[in-house]
């Protein structure tokens, strides 16, 4: 039997090893078109919110039942609400396994000290789907679409402040006054988009948002891109979470880590920077969290 398929057989088994090695799953919210169908990633939606997947500690496992810790960004918790359905990965090396499950509860879970943790408790799933490696998070009957980042060397550093205070101002104003969208020569209705300048930045590159954590994200980069991170070290991310969200988020991160998988993509661990700029830190919590609740609603 091929060593995929007896892992795929043997789902529960990995999922013990990843919680007795401290190990996390990934998770991300489904996104539902507006006739309340499920999205299909091999559907050309431009205008629907992409997935956030976080990266949560599995913090203890029954027969019926994944505790995780509760997904927060930046320090604050993201609010996931009880009886929602959940898409969870779990990933061990370069193979990952996806399936559904729902959010029965959030309840303690004793931790080291004598402590406990809020969590969220998850449906342990009856099957799982083996993700193709070639191609991250799609299988059949599970389709994500992950955020692209359009990634820059930052030169100068104090030339993002501008830039960011812009962005807030653009968001703000379309809170103020929301606009759908613009109907068009040929009478069809488009999403309204706005684009910024840039800050001081160098060439830039196409990546994936893979997942996102406590501070930080985690990038995806082709071969032929892995050149971006050779020699520099601070970056300028423009995040696109789909034109239902707004404009792109804009903001500084500093590159931690990497690896390669088999196909010589580059993992980039990415945490963000607000030194320059502290009050753009709480405008991109309040936007993710924004995003969140809107993909619940």
């Amino acid at each position: 039997m091929p060593a995929t398929r007896s892992r795929t057989e043997n789902w529960r088994g990995c999922l013990q090893n990843l919680y007795e090695r401290g190990g996390a799953l990934e998770i991300t919210l489904p996104r539902y078109l507006p006739d309340g169908k499920l999205s299909g990633a091999e559907e050309n939606e431009e205008s629907q919110l992409r997935n956030l997947i976080w990266r949560v500690r599995i913090m203890n496992l029954r027969d019926d039942a994944i505790f995780v810790e509760e997904a927060s960004v930046l320090g604050r918790k993201i609010q996931l609400d009880p009886g929602k359905e959940i898409i969870a990965i779990i990933a061990i090396g370069q193979n990952r396994w996806v399936f559904r499950t729902t959010i029965d509860a959030i309840e303690p879970v004793p931790v080291a000290g004598g402590r406990t943790m809020m969590c969220l408790r998850l449906a342990m799933p009856d099957k799982v789907e083996r993700c193709q490696r070639r191609n991250f998070y799609r299988v059949p009957t599970v389709g994500l679409r992950l955020p692209e980042v359009e990634l820059h060397p930052l030169l100068v550093v104090e030339s993002a402040k501008s830039v960011e205070d812009a962005i807030r101002a653009i968001y703000a104003e379309r809170r103020d006054n929301p606009v759908a969208g613009r109907i068009g020569p040929d009478g069809v209705q488009r999403e309204e988009t706005e684009t910024f300048p840039l800050p001081i930045v160098g060439p830039g590159t196409k990546t994936t948002l893979l997942n996102i954590g406590g501070g930080g994200v985690g990038l995806l980069a082709q071969p032929e891109d892995r050149g971006a991170f050779e020699s520099e070290r601070l970056f300028w991310l423009r995040i696109d979470l789909g034109h239902a969200h707004g404009a792109p988020i804009g903001i500084v991160a500093r590159l931690r880590h990497t690896h390669y998988d088999s196909a010589q993509r580059l993992y980039a661990g990415m945490s963000f920077e607000f030194g320059h700029n502290p009050e753009h830190e709480n405008f991109v919590v309040d936007e993710i969290c924004r995003y969140v609740a809107g993909v619940q609603r």
